[in-house]
């Protein structure tokens, strides 16, 4: 049995600590001012909602619609459950030491179950599924632009061709980059914060425009569509549908800082079913208003004008000042274990440059999408949680807890083998 009381910090070993961050040192240590149901759930949907959505209605158009609802269903309420076992074991440990362990982060309940790996571990899945929806954003807003501007880059350009030739993609991202080494080099997110209020408007008014402009496409003409495709798509939907559902880093911080947490699990279900009730009916509508013309972004399906120019010129606004704080994760980790915890410049700005020149050789956002959530959002959604959940609970919950936990871990495995290996052939394969 894992001895927690050893592992895990005290509020009174935690004085004596230098003040240096040490690997048993929490991410997030400071108090915050407790939340009411309404901000709680609030935090949740700005948590969970991002850019993946943009790619639900193709992601439906390769999986079928129904399929596609299935899937967002399935994922929802698993990711879901997975989210509460994280919140039952730093329950239990809470317990263990009579409410004076610092469990305030992912990686601190990786630390108090498995030690320095577990915090390793997880660490690194954070860093990378954080660079992953970075990646993500610049695909998203090097593509737009090309097709605002109506000038088609070669989306198929090879590792030395995105070095040695300007296509009109990587001229858009490297336009980006010094601007992002700029709001990269701010020290806090303090200075940051209205931008986070700003990105959250733009993303629901552009949703709500581009489901507008669907819905009186379906009703001026009908468009063939199909129910399922076949097993192969399905990895990939579970990916894209992975990736939608990316707050699983925040559940712990946002429990902590909720008033009454007896009623966390309702509010958590209550924002996931609304956050897939919103993904199903956005991907729907996307894939019935276009049907196999439905692009891997859909507002490059929207026509001419200056609303639509517009809405994908606030889109690529929003995620290009979402980008720093995107990262923010990234850099408390790497500034952590490479440089004492202490601000340092020249890590930041070699980052930014290694998810720039990422984006620059991956050409389609949906399928980037897919490869991110089937890798490392799977490994952080199911396998960890199982894992975690086992090692705290193996000598309470029997033979049929144990079983469960067991088969969270295998389906996880399972989903991100198939998931990346299906993910990786749609982005090295040719597109017709």
């Amino acid at each position: 049995m894992v001895s927690y009381k050893e592992k895990i910090p005290s509020s009174s070993s935690r004085k004596s600590m230098s003040s240096r961050p040490g690997e048993e040192t929490p991410l997030i240590g400071e108090p915050k001012p407790l939340s009411s149901h309404p901000k709680t759930l609030a935090n949740f949907f700005i948590a969970i909602v991002g850019a993946g959505v943009l790619g639900m209605p193709y992601a439906f158009k390769r999986t079928g619609w129904i399929m596609g609802l299935l899937i967002l269903l399935f994922i929802a309420g698993s990711t879901t459950y997975c989210m509460m076992l994280l919140v039952q074991i730093r329950r239990k440990l809470h317990s263990v030491d009579n409410g004076n362990a610092e469990l305030n982060s992912f990686g601190d309940l990786g630390f108090a179950v498995c030690g320095t790996s577990g915090r390793l571990v997880v660490d690194v899945l954070i860093t990378l599924s954080q660079a992953g929806f970075c990646i993500g954003y610049l695909i998203f807003i090097s593509n737009t632009l090309v097709n605002l501007f109506h000038n088609e880059p070669s989306m198929n350009s090879s590792l030395n061709l995105g070095i040695s030739r300007f296509t009109t993609k990587s001229l858009f991202i490297w336009g980006c980059f010094p601007f992002q080494l700029g709001l990269n080099s701010i020290k806090t997110l303090t200075n940051l914060a209205p931008l986070s209020i700003f990105a959250d408007v733009v993303d629901i008014g552009a949703m709500g425009v581009v489901m507008v402009e669907d819905l009186r496409l379906i009703l001026k003409r009908s468009q063939e569509v199909k129910a399922f495709g076949g097993v192969s798509v399905f990895f990939y939907g579970m990916g894209v549908a992975l990736f939608g559902y990316e707050g699983i880093a925040m559940v712990l911080p946002i429990e902590s800082e909720m008033k009454d947490n007896a009623k966390f699990g309702k509010i958590l279900a209550l924002s996931m079913g609304l956050t897939t009730l919103m993904y199903g009916a956005f991907g729907a509508l996307g894939y019935f208003a276009f049907g196999a013309a439905t692009k891997d972004i859909i507002t490059s399906n929207l026509g001419p004008g200056w609303i639509s120019s517009m809405v994908q010129l606030g889109l690529c606004i929003n995620l290009f000042f979402t980008f720093p704080l995107m990262m923010n994760p990234v850099y408390e980790i790497v500034e952590r274990r490479f440089s004492g915890g202490r601000y340092c410049l020249w890590l930041r700005w070699l980052l930014v440059l290694f998810v720039s020149l990422v984006a620059l050789f991956v050409p389609n956002f949906a399928d980037f999408l897919s490869l991110v959530g089937s890798s490392v959002c799977c490994c952080l959604g199911f396998i960890l949680p199982g894992l975690f959940h086992l090692l705290a609970f193996k000598d309470e919950q029997g033979w049929k807890g144990c079983i469960l936990d067991v088969g969270i871990m295998s389906f996880g495995v399972v989903l991100a083998l198939s998931g990346t290996w299906f993910s990786l052939m749609e982005i090295l394969s040719e597109k017709d």
